[in-house]
C-alpha cells in the first residue's frame, strides 16, 4: 500500500472520527508536556540552592515532585486510551469494508495504527513545542528550572512513547475487526471472573512492607541485595502491584453485583444493569483504572500526612518527656508546613487526576451508548422510558464504582499502616532516666497526662471527602453522558445500519 493511501485512509471518516482525532492529540499534548516537566526535575543535579522553591533544591526531595508529575500524566494517557475507542462503531465497519474490498490483515493493522499514531504524534510534538515556548517564556531561573534541558535521547523518547502506546492500544482494539471483517463474533461466558486479584492485594502489600523488617516479620531474602535502590524497587513495586489487584478486582465486583442486582432487583433499570454487569464484567477495570489509580495515590497520602502529623507531636512530646526547653531536643529538621505544603502539591495532582479520569469515563459513557443506541432505540420503540434507560445505566455504573471505591482507600491506607504507626513515649522516658544523672529532669508519660503509646490516627475525614469527590466527579459525568442517550433513542437509529 502506497504512503499516500495509507495517509488518505488513515484521516477519512465523519465528524466522531475528527473529534477523536482532537481528543486524542490533546491527551497526548498534556501527557508530554507532564512527563517532560518530570524529566527535566530529574535533569536538576546536586544541591540547588540557586531556586527558590524548596521541593527543587533538596536533590531527596525532587524523585518526590518528578512522581507526582507522573501521576498526573498516567490519566491523562488513559484518557488518550478512551479517545481511541471513541466512534468504534463505525470505524469498525470502515475498516471491515477495507478488508472486504481487498486489504490484507497487515494492510488492515497499517491503517488501524496511522489512525491513532498520527493524532498521538501531533499532540506530541505540539506538547515539545508548548513545552520549550513556555520555558522561553517564563525565563525566570529562580523559581521553576528553565535553565535545565533533559538530554536529548530523553525528550525524544518521551515524545515518541504515546504515539507508540496509542498506536499499539489502536492494533489491539481493531484485531477482530483485522481478522474477521464481517465481525459476526459470539462469545458466551461460561463463568465469571474469579477473586484471584486479591492475591495481587496481598503480595504487593507484602513486597510493600518487606524494607521495614525491623518492625515487621516479614524480612527480605537473604539473597536480596539490601540497597536503596532495592527498597525503591519493593516500595514501588508494592504499590503498583496493589493498585494492579484493585483495578483487576473490578471485574469480579461487577459481576458480583451483577448477580446480587438480578437476584434481588425489583425495578427494570436493576435487572437491566445487573444483566450488563454479568454480559461485561471488566468494562469497570478498563473504565475506572485511572480514577482508582488516583484514589489510592490520594490515601497513601492522606496516610502519610497524619503519619507525618503524629509524628511531629511525638517530637514535642518527647522534648516534654525530657525537660527539654522549647526549641531544644528532636525536631523534624524543617517546619511542617514545609512538608505539609509538599503533600497538599500531592493532593492537587490527585484532584486533577480524577478530573481527567471522570473525562475519561465521560469519554467511555458515551463511547457505549453510541455503540448500543440500536439496543436503546429498541427498547424505546417497545415502550421503555428513558429515564428506566438513564437510571440502568446510573446503576451500571455505581454499583461496581462504590465497593471499588472503598477497596481502593482501604489499600491505600494499608500501604501506610505497614510503616510504624505507633511512638512508645514509655520508652521516651526509659532513655530519659538512662541519659539523665537527676531524675527531676524526666516526667512520666503519666504526669503530662499523656498515652504511654501514640498511635497514627486514621484519616477518616479526610478518606470520606476523597471518595465523595471521586464520586461526585463520577456523577457528573454520567449526568453529562446520559445527555446523549436521547439522541442516541430516537426511532431513527433503527434504520442505521
Amino acid at each position: 500500500m502506497k504512503t499516500a493511501t495509507l495517509a488518505r485512509l488513515a484521516v477519512a471518516g465523519n465528524r466522531t472520527d475528527v473529534l477523536r482525532t482532537v481528543l486524542t492529540a490533546l491527551s497526548a499534548l498534556l501527557a508530554t508536556v507532564a512527563m517532560l516537566c518530570a524529566a527535566t526535575v530529574l535533569s536538576i543535579t546536586g544541591w540547588a540552592d540557586r531556586y527558590s522553591v524548596t521541593l527543587l533544591v533538596e536533590p531527596g526531595l525532587r524523585p518526590g515532585v518528578a512522581a507526582t508529575l507522573i501521576l498526573v500524566s498516567l490519566p491523562v494517557l488513559a484518557l488518550a486510551g478512551q479517545c481511541i475507542r471513541l466512534g468504534a462503531p463505525a470505524r469498525d465497519r470502515r475498516l471491515a469494508a477495507i478488508r472486504l474490498a481487498g486489504a490484507t490483515p497487515g494492510e488492515g493493522v497499517l491503517i488501524a495504527t496511522a489512525e491513532t499514531a498520527v493524532a498521538s504524534l501531533l499532540g506530541s510534538v505540539a506538547g515539545l513545542v508548548a513545552y520549550l515556548v513556555a520555558r522561553a517564556a517564563i525565563g525566570d531561573q529562580h523559581t521553576l528550572p528553565t535553565d535545565v534541558l533533559p538530554p536529548a535521547p530523553v525528550i525524544a523518547f518521551l515524545v515518541l512513547l504515546v504515539p507508540a502506546l496509542a498506536a499499539a492500544i489502536g492494533a489491539l482494539l481493531m484485531r477482530r475487526v483485522i481478522v474477521t471483517p464481517l465481525g459476526v463474533v459470539r462469545r458466551v461466558r461460561k463463568r465469571g471472573p474469579r477473586p484471584w486479584p486479591g492475591l495481587l492485594i496481598a503480595v504487593g502489600l507484602a513486597m510493600f512492607a518487606s524494607p521495614f523488617q525491623e518492625h515487621l516479620p516479614v524480612h527480605l531474602p537473604h539473597w536480596l541485595p539490601h540497597s536503596k535502590n532495592m527498597t525503591y524497587v519493593l516500595l514501588g513495586g508494592g504499590v503498583l502491584l496493589t493498585m494492579a489487584g484493585v483495578v483487576l478486582g473490578v471485574g469480579w465486583i461487577s459481576h458480583t453485583a451483577g448477580q446480587l442486582l438480578r437476584r434481588y432487583g425489583r425495578g427494570p433499570a436493576t435487572l437491566l444493569a445487573g444483566q450488563r454487569l454479568i454480559t461485561d464484567p471488566w468494562n469497570g477495570s478498563r473504565t475506572m483504572a485511572a480514577l482508582l489509580a488516583a484514589v489510592i495515590a490520594g490515601s497513601v497520602a492522606l496516610g502519610y500526612r497524619a503519619n507525618l502529623a503524629t509524628t511531629f507531636r511525638y517530637y514535642d512530646l518527647d522534648n516534654q518527656i525530657m525537660g527539654y526547653p522549647y526549641g531544644r531536643g528532636m525536631s523534624a529538621g524543617a517546619e511542617p508546613s514545609f512538608y505539609f505544603n509538599a503533600i497538599r502539591l500531592v493532593m492537587v495532582a490527585v484532584g486533577l487526576s480524577a478530573a481527567v479520569a471522570a473525562a475519561g469515563l465521560l469519554i467511555a459513557l458515551v463511547e457505549s451508548i453510541v455503540a448500543r443506541r440500536r439496543a436503546y432505540a429498541s427498547l424505546t420503540a417497545t415502550g421503555v422510558p428513558r429515564r428506566t434507560l438513564s437510571a440502568a445505566i446510573l446503576w451500571q455504573t455505581l454499583t461496581p464504582l462504590v465497593p471499588a471505591l472503598l477497596l481502593a482507600m482501604a489499600a491505600g491506607d494499608a500501604l501506610l499502616r505497614l510503616v510504624p504507626t505507633h511512638y512508645d513515649l514509655g520508652r521516651s522516658y526509659r532513655e530519659c532516666l538512662a541519659d539523665n544523672d537527676a531524675l527531676a529532669h524526666c516526667h512520666t508519660p503519666a504526669a503530662l497526662h499523656l498515652p504511654n503509646v501514640l498511635n497514627v490516627p486514621v484519616p477518616w475525614a479526610e478518606l470520606s471527602l476523597l471518595g465523595a469527590g471521586a464520586l461526585l466527579a463520577v456523577l457528573v459525568a454520567v449526568g453529562v453522558g446520559v445527555l446523549v442517550l436521547r439522541s442516541s433513542t430516537d426511532l431513527e437509529e433503527l434504520r442505521v445500519g
